[in-house]
């Protein structure tokens, strides 16, 4: 049993019965069954790929480059898949690594009033992270669909297929698909944000996690 196994409840069984006949916990509610290189298998059998997308400013290109951007964006829409939705994550700005280092730099300064500067802008930097900063996350998402058949071996690779054809066009609109080294550890980190929006802010998954499960998450051990 694998830990992807125990988060996603693939077969996993009690001592005495069946998670399926064990009511209020989590797998009864979390709609995730597996994740086969960075595609999403549901309980309710659909399939569904995710890519995060960087955005630009629409407003700041030249009239013509906005025009390409329409053309090609409104040529991927007559080609993309026919349930496609454009999603939006949106969180608090997580700035824990930048006041880390701050207090590391407070922690080796002897200068007492460097030490004040450094507090305050620890101080500063906390506030405006709790009360007005924000981050936007955009992503496209599509499930297999009958029609995507052909040109792979397996649904994953189709699935894969379609993502690559999603980036072409999206980066000739002048947008960037991101292509994580591991897809796997990248949706399970995304899906855990996605459920947990508050909680993934200050618990955030164990490094320990991608080490007890490499060759399931494409990190492999030499």
């Amino acid at each position: 049993m694998n830990l992807k196994e125990i988060i996603f409840g693939n077969g996993v069984k009690s001592e005495s019965r069946s998670t399926s006949e064990l009511t209020g916990n989590i797998q009864d509610w979390l709609p995730i069954r597996s994740i086969i290189n960075g595609v999403v298998a549901t309980k309710d059998r659909r399939i569904v790929k995710i890519v995060e997308v960087l955005p630009v400013n629409f407003h700041l290109k030249t009239p013509q480059e906005q025009q390409n951007i329409i053309h090609y964006f409104a040529s991927y829409l007559k080609i993309a898949p026919d349930n496609l939705q454009i999603r939006v994550l949106t969180q608090r700005l997580n700035m824990d690594a930048y006041t880390a280092k701050m207090r590391d730099y407070l922690a080796a300064e002897t200068d007492e009033k460097c030490r004040v500067y450094i507090e305050d802008n620890i101080a500063e930097v906390s506030f405006v992270t709790e009360n007005d900063t924000t981050t936007h996350r955009f992503f496209i998402a599509f499930q297999y669909e009958p029609n995507m058949r052909a040109r792979a071996n397996t649904i994953a690779e189709r699935m894969n297929d379609e993502a690559d054809t999603a980036r072409r066009y999206l980066e000739l609109c002048g947008l960037e698909v991101l292509e994580p080294d591991y897809a796997d550890n990248a949706t399970l980190q995304l899906l855990y944000e996605m459920i947990n929006r508050r909680t993934s802010r200050r618990v955030r998954l164990p490094e320990g996690v991608w080490d007890m499960v490499t060759a399931v998450h494409g990190v492999w051990e030499e």
